[in-house]
């Protein structure tokens, strides 16, 4: 069963594997080209996991910025995180000592995989899960290291490339929208990010976006539940 298991996780994470190669590739080179070589790129990538903080905390450590500015920088960009673990209280309730690797891993892309609750029939649900995080993982501190490794004899510009994270969200998005029938969870998450964006602009709104995404999902939870897309 464990190979069997694996085998379904790392199907199941394929469509992230080919997001976080390329991103953990551009993740590498922009680190290169800013002076830091391949162990940079493999150790954050082992021990910080975040891709977009990552992309951020190049320019963090190449300006040489504060302690304190690092912090918050890494608490506003990583906030919405606090939100999915809420939300996964009940999921990987009894997990055990998986569960520190489990909410360690919970990037935006797993955690839309986890959310999906289509475990392999008679599987342990959290070994499941903790299988599909570490695939994901795994691709990409591949992708950071062979990003950094290509960075070193090919010459780049790096000039936008921050936006393959907005991509890859675009793509886990619509996937997401084409698999499932009800879209009202979507609905609201676009509709008070759209909201909050109005009201705090593009520096402020993310915290109050998720505030908002919770409480209102949150209401409606009962709703949501009849309608099978909450799995609690």
């Amino acid at each position: 069963m464990g190979v069997k298991l694996l085998k379904a996780a790392i199907i199941k994470s394929l469509p992230i594997m080919a997001g976080y190669i390329v991103l953990g590739m551009g993740f590498g080179i922009l680190l290169k080209v800013n002076g830091y070589g391949v162990l940079w790129a493999f150790f954050m990538s082992v021990f910080i996991y975040a891709g977009s903080l990552q992309y951020v905390g190049v320019s963090l450590i190449a300006d040489g910025a504060s302690l304190i500015s690092t912090v918050l920088t890494s608490l506003l960009v990583n906030a919405r995180h606090l939100f999915y673990g809420i939300s996964m209280i009940q999921k990987y309730k009894g997990a055990g000592l998986k569960k520190l690797y489990l909410m360690f891993a919970l990037t935006d892309e797993t955690y839309s995989l986890v959310c999906a609750g289509d475990c392999p029939e008679n599987a342990d649900p959290h070994t499941y899960y903790f299988l599909i995080s570490l695939c994901n993982h795994i691709y990409w501190i591949t992708g950071s290291v062979l990003g950094s490794l290509v960075g070193e004899v090919l010459p780049f510009s790096t000039e936008g490339i921050e936006f393959v994270m907005t991509a890859l969200f675009v793509t886990v998005f619509v996937e997401q929208w084409m698999t499932v029938r009800e879209h009202r969870p979507a609905l609201i998450g676009v509709g008070a990010t759209a909201v909050c964006l109005f009201l705090f602009g593009n520096e402020y709104f993310l915290i109050p976006a998720m505030v908002m995404i919770t409480l209102l999902l949150t209401a409606f939870r009962g709703a949501l539940e009849k309608g099978g897309t909450i799995d609690g």
